[in-house]
């Protein structure tokens, strides 16, 4: 299944954002990996500071047993600082629904 999201950045934060990603935590990557994320890509509109989160999934309920994982909580505390984010340090993201796909 294709999942698409949008999270938002504080402004000025895109370098250290982009930084922090490359590259991504190795046991973050092999989570990822395990809980059926695949085709994984984050995009960003400098004029609202929103990240465009797209991937490719096996299972909805493998990519919200991620949240679970301590490696993903790690991550999120290492991110926080630099984007809106839930009071567990999620980030504070909405999913977006598909309208169009050509295959």
């Amino acid at each position: 299944m294709r999942k698409a999201f949008k999270m938002k950045l504080y402004p000025n934060s895109i370098k250290a954002y982009m930084q922090r990603h490359n590259p991504i935590w190795k046991e973050l990557e092999e989570v990822l990996n395990i809980h059926g994320v695949h085709n994984y890509s984050i995009f960003f509109d400098s004029e609202s500071h929103i990240l465009f989160g797209y991937a490719e999934l096996e299972s909805e309920e493998k990519w919200n047993a991620i949240a679970n994982t301590q490696i993903c909580q790690d991550w999120w505390a290492h991110m926080a600082d630099l984007m809106e984010t839930n009071e567990d340090n999620s980030p504070l993201s909405s999913d977006l629904d598909e309208v169009f796909h050509l295959k």
